[in-house]
């Protein structure tokens, strides 16, 4: 059946050989599939998650956290497979509900404090913490709007421009059309905004960067969905330069590498306990 003749059935039906890249986890119920427990390192900070660009945010956090010498921010760092469903174990929904990575145990307090949804755990890090989230009023409230912005506006870009551009396993014209405009609608509110200031929220790196670059940033870059030049990424040159000088960052280089899985190998680190992991646990040395 083509897509110009489906007509929605008036109940619909789960058929999971229609889901394509994703059909062996998606599932339209919540909840555990397996017991299994969520292992616990030396560190307060437990991160389980997977080094996509809403785990990136918080390894990019904590690693520039670490990079100004708050110690306090040292952490665990639990690789989550998404694709073989171990974010349903019965220990991951105990701290996520929604089953999506990342998800953050506290084990500083008593009893341990679970922070699940990125946008979260990056404001609980930095009130935690007093760094990347201005504490005048205005310029706060200005970082609070665009990691908003990045909350609502990503599903747009990896959930609609990225599933049917990259992943569907069918192209429609018609899905790909609407979410390509609103993602380029989208690149084209963060160049405006960039032209006027030298990172997202003003002339202060804060979360809002660190939220937005694994997106965004990944994107006019080229590092995900190889869809830079369907895009026309060359056009937004204020969120190119902002995505080169972010990219840059001793702490952005580290984090993005924490549990990837994919890439070149002396880019993945799948699980980060220490910092000489980065030396010595780089999937290149593992496998040397």
């Amino acid at each position: 059946m083509s897509e110009n003749s489906y007509q929605p059935p008036k109940v619909w039906t789960w058929n999971q050989s229609g889901g394509g890249a994703f059909a062996n986890i998606n599932r339209p119920v919540s909840g555990p599939t397996h017991e299994k427990a969520l292992p616990v390192g030396k560190h307060p900070l437990q991160l389980y998650s997977l080094g996509t660009p809403n785990g990136q945010k918080v390894t990019i956090m904590l690693e520039e956290l670490l990079a100004k010498g708050v110690q306090e921010a040292e952490y665990d760092a639990w690789l989550i497979r998404i694709g073989e469903g171990d974010q349903f174990s019965s220990g991951f929904v105990e701290v996520n509900p929604n089953s999506k990575i990342p998800a953050l145990r506290d084990h500083s307090v008593t009893p341990p404090l679970r922070v699940f949804e990125s946008g979260s755990i990056l404001v609980y890090l930095a009130e935690k913490f007093g760094h990347f989230l201005p504490k005048d009023l205005a310029a706060r409230t200005e970082t609070l709007n665009w990691l908003f912005w990045l909350q609502g506006s990503a599903p747009f870009l990896g959930g609609g421009f990225g599933h049917f551009y990259h992943y569907a396993p069918v192209k429609i014209e018609y899905a790909i059309n609407r979410f390509t405009m609103e993602a380029k609608r989208q690149l084209d509110v963060l160049d405006k905004q960039l032209a006027e200031h030298r990172f997202v929220a003003g002339d202060e790196y804060t979360i809002a960067d660190m939220a937005i670059w694994p997106w965004y940033g990944n994107v006019v870059l080229g590092n995900v969905y190889d869809a830079a030049e369907f895009l026309e990424a060359g056009e937004y040159k204020n969120v190119l330069r902002w995505a080169r000088e972010v990219a840059e960052r001793p702490g952005v280089k580290r984090g993005r590498m924490v549990n990837r899985t994919n890439g070149p190998l002396n880019e993945q680190l799948h699980e980060r306990h220490d910092a000489s992991d980065f030396d010595n646990n780089t999937e290149d040395k593992r496998n040397g």
